[in-house]
């Protein structure tokens, strides 16, 4: 898919061939897809592109389906990736942006305990320096200056999709602790308990992330519990339990599906209660490709299992879904490398 706004394209020719132009490329790596965003200095997407991410390969995979988005967002506005100011890419995992590193991402098929060179080696098929970012503390600052927490001074983001990521922004300033903090999907909200997807027991991720929850519900209709969500999976032509899956199921009232998605909501109530208490933020923006699919719908649901675990019952944060969408990580990682509003 790539889209571009026409009217758009005739601040591309000013300059020589060679100069840089005034535009910025973002790209979100996630576990099932990859999105790339063309941005202006004002945060405008001037062109998108998405493209699945791979199931097998590895890193050096990974870094050629990342440069072939870019490379077909690029494309849509009429440029050359090379000729980008600069490209930002927000990754699932422990990010070091100083030395351009990605490492202990369990969302991504194949090979990423080890710190691996990400920046350096899309940077060589890019031609030019690019930087990391945690990807959902790159989509937390974007939702922050662009979107639903623009009104707000501190904002805790949740991305609920693939696994559950979060990011913070505390008094103005994203706070990126060491370079993995809001890991809120790796708090424990239940010692000893399931098994997460890296390595240890009880994390919020192995109940709320779609990973994890898709194997929940293969291991229960291998055992001969009913459900529609593998049917729905193949009509939909679908390899994943995707969120639109879980939706339609939820709307056909799947016991399983609803069992399951109860349980993830009353395990984000859990976390992000306990994340309310410890630093008082105004908002919490959910986003994510779960969390934007079901947000609208369990919203209600989801402010009714914080209630219980707050500290200051009487003073909910305003809660929100993220305004920017799919895209919201994408044009965080392209802020990440340039373009400041």
């Amino acid at each position: 898919m790539a889209e571009a706004s026409a009217k758009n394209g005739h601040r591309l020719g000013n300059g020589s061939r060679n100069d840089k132009a005034r535009i910025w490329g973002g790209i979100d790596l996630g576990g099932t897809k990859i999105e790339a965003v063309i941005v202006d200095a004002r945060g405008d997407v001037l062109g998108r592109a998405r493209h699945a991410t791979p199931a097998v390969g590895g890193p050096g995979e990974v870094v050629k389906e990342l440069y072939g988005t870019l490379g077909e967002a690029a494309q849509s506005v009429g440029i050359e990736p090379a000729r980008l100011a600069g490209v930002g890419v927000g990754v699932p995992g422990s990010v070091d942006a100083n030395r351009g590193t990605l490492s202990h991402t369990s969302n991504v098929a194949g090979g990423w305990d080890a710190p691996y060179p990400l920046a350096s080696d899309l940077g060589d098929l890019v031609g030019g320096k690019v930087v990391l970012g945690n990807d959902v503390q790159v989509a937390v600052a974007a939702e922050y200056k662009l979107g639903a927490g623009r009104d707000h001074r501190s904002v805790l983001g949740v991305w609920w999709g693939t696994g559950v990521g979060g990011g913070l922004v505390l008094n103005g300033v994203p706070w990126r602790g060491q370079g993995s903090a809001g890991e809120i999907g790796h708090m424990v909200v239940k010692p000893d308990g399931a098994r997460c997807g890296c390595g240890r027991r009880g994390c919020l991720e192995a109940y709320a992330g779609r990973a994890s929850m898709e194997r929940k519900a293969r291991s229960a209709a291998k055992k001969g519990e009913k459900t529609i969500l593998f049917d729905i999976m193949r009509e939909k032509k679908r390899t994943r339990l995707s969120s639109s899956v879980w939706a339609k199921a939820l709307k056909q009232k799947d016991p399983l599906a609803t069992r399951l998605i109860e349980r993830a909501i009353k395990m984000l109530g859990v976390a992000i209660a306990s994340v309310i208490n410890l630093l008082d933020v105004e908002a919490v923006v959910i986003g994510g490709g779960l969390g934007s699919r079901l947000g609208p719908i369990y919203m209600g649901h989801l402010q009714d299992a914080m209630q219980p675990h707050l500290f200051i019952t009487e003073r909910q944060p305003v809660m929100r879904i993220a305004e920017l969408g799919d895209l919201s990580g994408a044009i965080g990682a392209a802020l990440l490398a340039g373009p400041r509003m």
